[in-house]
């Protein structure tokens, strides 16, 4: 099974469990907060990826590192399993996919809008408020900049891409015009 498959099969069973036994929200929070902390600790990363390092040796580390953080039962549970399994390595991954599951749960979706020039907030909030009439759900946005599309927006969503942009207007009037001297 590949990494990613693993990581989401951890992930959702821990928004299940979260979502019955705790609050999904907290359960997200310590999760990050275990997984920022071995990030951030260079020896403490190395440890935990090195295969020289036992099973029960990995486990006591993260038995104690469980201590000093007291996550909700369900995430304790998840990384004591992980550390047993010598899986540990996927607690990133792991965390990425519970915060996906956690969104569609919640029922947000996460728009990344793309501008010329940077977007006044009051303009970002109307296209917020104006994609989650389209969407029926809560929208957060991301707002980048690309002086390559010329003018107008780019939305994702996902793996949808409404393209509004200046400069894919002007590829398409281009194809047009060549498919047009071609005839």
């Amino acid at each position: 099974m590949s990494k990613r498959a693993s990581a989401v099969r951890y992930a959702r069973a821990l928004l299940d469990i979260a979502i019955k036994e705790s609050d999904p929200e907290a359960a997200g929070r310590d999760l990050a907060a275990f997984a920022e902390l071995v990030q951030s600790h260079l020896e403490l990363q190395r440890a935990l990826a090195n295969p020289v390092v036992s099973v029960a040796a990995k486990r006591e580390i993260v038995r104690e590192i469980l201590e000093r953080l007291r996550p909700c039962p369900p995430v304790a549970k998840l990384l004591l399993l992980l550390a047993d399994r010598g899986r540990l390595e996927l607690v990133p991954d792991v965390f990425a996919v519970y915060q996906e599951r956690l969104m569609e749960h919640r029922q947000i979706l996460q728009a990344e809008i793309t501008t010329a020039a940077p977007l006044a907030p009051e303009r970002a909030a109307q296209l917020r408020e104006r994609l989650a009439a389209i969407t029926g759900r809560t929208v957060t946005v991301t707002a980048k900049v690309d002086q390559g599309i010329i003018g107008g927006v780019v939305t994702r969503i996902g793996s949808t891409v409404y393209d509004g942009s200046v400069a894919t207007q002007l590829a398409r009037f281009r194809d047009r015009l060549a498919e047009r001297n071609r005839a």
